[in-house]
């Protein structure tokens, strides 16, 4: 450190040269000079605690001060520059970032102050070698932006303390990117977390709060125990939620989409959206409104349009179970969808918002699967505003040693380094500058952040609970606790802003809207702007039928097959890949037959000439888990990739293949979100294996199979699940048929186990070609994908349709038939090629290709040629007590006893069975050439 000091005239005006040594330095200590190191290893190092970036920002500040003096107009001594006083600047630089890193554990963020916190050692000046008698001394501020350069130890110590350790204690030091980080500074430090507003300001913060306290206060006298997940504690999400809208129009947003769990739910959908009290009323008074199951009234979702300074402003909220955190990618996928449609790729149009429960915030895996989505290709939206509304309990759970195991509930946001702003919801002033700071952070550098409004929940976790009885000491405090409102017009009131007449009279008006019946949100839009909406119209009021006409015309066919299957000159394709690509090039030309991958591939191009666009994820959807896609191509000399189905025209829609991250839960419902708010595309979610839908069921039961019954919500979501017993053990095996059948009702979705390639190639395109939207859950294939005789003619692809039921092709004659086995899936293959050896003429093999809506006119029709049946059998791969035995045995009796009362039905596959399937190749074998051979020979 001495060395430093008397070489202060060297680097005093080679600053520069320096600070290069020191990055070096820092890298790689053998890399600078042995002087110079030695002499950067003495510097001040701070502990483990403290970010790692302080000793590299110490240090710099140290330069830039000795800099300074080094270039005023009197040269200072080396010895003036070796004095204490230039030691203890460098403690007071380490000092500064000790705030920046550990200010907010001791903010005052609780308004119950019920929060314990441990010491922070960092924090005090003895930490640092300071002490009182340094007070008055005058030290740099090194890259403070308080104003000066320079101030009184005293004076930086309690900015400091106004800035990091008041009603806003902010999380940021562990960002790596340093210009985050000092854009961050340049917001908090200047006014020091706490700017003076105008009396229009406060006046509008005061009315929000008057709204949200009045609508709770209402709410609670005419529905007195009714269940509503009252606000009451966190009325500052109010004015949190206006600012937030009204400054994301301001800088251009055109489209706000909101996921929130039930707290504060009813408030925000009546204060911010404008919906109309006398409709909630009616939901308390059990009115029924829709013409479907419906949901309780803190599950409904909402949308309109309100003003802002900007202009015109959309406003959704997504619709949303009691899985809570479940809806926080539904609604990244509704954005992505909205900004696709914008063709806005940065995210600048649509901002979303996701408002978190504590206790689901820390708890909740999605949560993290969510995160881990924000940053990447397939699922960015440029950034999501994260609101938590922390009660400081979970339903009973409030003790931090049983809620979590972190510090805030907030920790996991770190994974992705957002910044965390902890805020005091009894300072609504200070939420509402984190919320400015908030959204100019997320529009500046396109990342998520996180807002940890801390405050209370005076009511149970439902208005029929009793809080007492777990969380005594909490609720004897929040019977003490005046309001945010309260508080905050004392506050008004004791500034000379408002009079007391004046808060009373502000409580008097939206008391009498409320009676009245009129709207309370104030910026609410009468006449919206219908652009500003996904037009659902034409998909609307469209009942179900298995006729669709899905043909496509040869020429064109041929022609955009050559297109696909082209290569750029000099793209380097791998062996194997080139193989598929020259066996699909002759696919095109009518010299081989189509396979699995090239009818897939051709659905997509067909649908993509005729102006749908097509959106494909999943993991290893871009190869194809079975390598049978190979959609992207990767050059094998550069790794750059090219995906034909992106350059089939210059003007074609959007065709977006993207593999995923190992997520199952937060991906499918990102593709749901987006697939309900883009009605004309093909949205497609393929698992790796059917089994891993298993990670996502919350998803499917929640969402996919119940959206359109609970709130109406239309989707065209495709899944594309690998089903098959190919000998993989239990893992490997099974899509889990039976869970999606046993879920089937209302014409809810599609169930389909298609056999042929031209059947792959007309559902595909029959799920967007006509205006019936519903989900399609497709077991497909795994050994089909290359079986040989799972092919199918270009002129098969080119003409028909999707066939539910595909008869008996074989010239059997139908009067010798006396034993039919019915059969979905690639057991068929087994059974054709096992009846071929028997040379067995009295079986006739039927495969129904959709298991629902399950087509029993058209099973009827195929089996009316068969008059002289005596036996009738089922066949399945799965165990008996899965697959779709028990669901879809009802359909087939009913064709049966119409067409003949005596048939019987009877069920063969595998013994029931715990697992899927049994683990060992040998077993697997035994158990299907059992169940083949009793179903063709009784």
């Amino acid at each position: 450190m001495e060395q430093l000091w008397k070489n202060a005239h060297l680097y005093g005006g080679n600053l520069s040269y320096v600070e290069q040594l020191y990055e070096t330095y820092l890298m790689d200590p053998n890399a600078v000079p042995e002087e110079w190191r030695d002499e950067f290893d003495r510097l001040p190092k701070v502990g483990e605690q403290i970010s790692q970036d302080i000793p590299h920002s110490t240090i710099r500040e140290h330069f830039r001060y000795l800099s300074k003096n080094q270039n005023r107009s009197r040269p200072v001594e080396v010895s003036s520059v070796s004095s204490e006083h230039e030691k203890k600047q460098v403690l007071v630089l380490r000092m500064i970032n000790a705030y920046r890193v550990r200010g907010h554990q001791v903010a005052d963020i609780d308004p119950l102050n019920l929060l314990k916190r441990e010491p922070v050692p960092d924090l005090d000046l003895r930490f640092h070698g300071l002490s009182e008698a340094d007070n008055d001394t005058v030290f740099q501020l090194g890259s403070l932006f308080f104003g000066p350069e320079e101030a009184p130890l005293k004076e930086i110590v309690e900015d400091l303390k106004q800035t990091y350790c008041s009603t806003v204690g902010a999380e940021y030091m562990h960002i790596v990117d340093t210009q985050e980080k000092r854009w961050l500074q340049s917001r908090l430090e200047p006014v020091r977390c706490h700017p003076v507003l105008g009396a229009e300001e406060r006046s509008h913060i005061l009315e929000r709060l008057t709204a949200a306290e009045g609508l709770e206060k209402y709410l609670g006298s005419r529905y007195a125990g009714a269940k509503r997940f009252g606000l009451e504690g966190g009325e500052s999400l109010i004015p949190l939620m206006d600012e937030l809208i009204q400054r994301a129009g301001r800088d251009g947003a055109r489209e706000v989409v909101i996921g929130m769990a039930h707290r504060g739910r009813l408030n925000v959908l009546v204060n911010i959206f404008g919906k109309n009290p006398a409709e909630l009323f009616g939901e308390f008074e059990g009115k029924k409104l829709i013409e479907s199951s419906g949901d309780v009234k803190y599950h409904q979702g909402f949308s309109s349009n309100v003003m802002t300074a900007g202009g015109e402003v959309h406003l959704a909220m997504a619709f949303n179970p009691s899985h809570l955190e479940i809806v926080s990618p539904v609604v990244e996928g509704s954005v992505r969808a909205r900004q696709d449609r914008r063709e806005d790729p940065v995210g600048s149009t649509v901002v979303p918002v996701s408002i978190h429960g504590d206790a689901a915030f820390a708890g909740q895996g999605v949560v993290m699967e969510t995160f881990q989505m924000s940053q990447t290709r397939a699922y960015k939206t440029g950034g999501t505003i994260h609101i938590v509304i922390n009660n400081q309990v979970g339903f009973t759970t409030s003790r931090k040693e049983d809620s979590r195991s972190s510090e805030y509930c907030t920790d996991v946001a770190k994974m992705v380094q957002a910044p965390i702003l902890h805020v005091n919801g009894d300072d609504p002033e200070a939420v509402r500058f984190v919320t400015q700071v908030a959204l100019d952070y997320r529009n500046e550098f396109k990342k998520d952040v996180v807002i940890d409004l801390v405050c209370y929940r005076r009511r149970g976790h439902n208005e029929a609970d009793e809080p007492s009885g777990t969380q005594p000491l909490m609720y004897a405090q929040i019977k003490k606790q005046k309001s945010t409102r309260e508080l905050y017009a004392k506050r008004l009131v004791e500034a000379s802003v408002i009079t007391e007449a004046q808060s009373k009279e502000m409580e008097k008006e939206y008391r009498a809207a409320l009676e009245s019946g009129e709207h309370v949100a104030k910026s609410l839009v009468r006449e919206p702007n219908t652009e500003l909406f996904v037009d659902w119209r034409p998909y609307l009021g469209h009942e179900w039928s298995f006729e669709c006409d899905t043909g496509v015309d040869l020429k064109l066919l041929q022609e955009l097959a050559v297109k696909v299957n082209e290569v750029p000159e000099g793209f380097a394709v791998q062996r194997q890949v080139q193989k598929i690509y020259e066996d699909r090039r002759r696919m095109a030309a009518g010299a081989m037959e189509v396979n699995w991958g090239f009818a897939e591939t051709m659905a997509y191009a067909t649908l993509l000439a005729e102006g749908y666009p097509v959106r494909l994820t999943g993991q290893d959807v871009g190869r194809g888990t079975f390598s049978h896609r190979h959609a992207v191509l990767h050059d094998q000399k550069t790794a750059r990739c090219y995906v034909p189905l992106q350059n089939l025209a210059d003007d074609q829609p959007r065709m977006t293949i993207f593999d995923s991250y190992l997520s199952e839960e937060a991906v499918l419902a990102f593709e749901y979100g987006y697939a309900t708010t883009i009605p004309n595309a093909l949205v497609i979610w393929e698992a790796q294996f059917g089994d891993f839908a298993n990670g996502a069921q919350v998803v499917i039961d929640q969402f996919i199979t119940s959206g359109e019954q609970k709130w109406g919500r239309l989707c065209g979501l495709t899944m594309l699940l690998p089903h098959g017993f190919e000998g993989q053990g239990p893992e490997h095996s099974s899509a889990r048929l039976e869970r999606f059948l046993q879920l089937c009702a209302e014409h809810n979705i599609q169930v389909c186990t298609p056999t042929t390639p031209a059947q792959i190639f007309h559902l595909l395109r029959r799920q967007v070609a006509r205006p019936l939207r519903k989900p399609l859950v497709v077991m497909s294939p795994k050994s089909l994908l290359r079986h040989k005789q799972a092919t199918s003619t270009l002129e098969e692809l080119a003409q028909g349709s999707f066939q539910p039921v595909i008869p008996e092709v074989d010239q059997l004659d139908p009067g010798k038939v006396n034993r039919l086995v019915l059969c979905g899936g690639k057991v068929y293959y087994d059974l054709y090629n096992r009846r071929a050896e028997l040379g067995l003429e009295n079986v006739a093999i039927v495969r129904i290709e959709q298991l629902y809506p399950f087509p029993e006119a058209i099973l009827e029709e195929t089996i009316a040629q068969y008059t002289n049946l005596e036996s009738v059998v089922w066949c399945q791969e799965e165990p008996m007590n899965q697959g779709a035995w028990y669901c879809s045995q009802h359909h087939m009796r009913n064709v049966l006893h119409r067409h003949n009362p005596a048939l019987h039905l009877h069920g063969i596959g595998r013994p029931h069975a715990a697992a899927p399937a049994v683990g060992y190749i040998s077993v697997h074998l035994e158990q299907q050439e059992a169940l083949v051979n009793e179903a063709l020979n009784g």
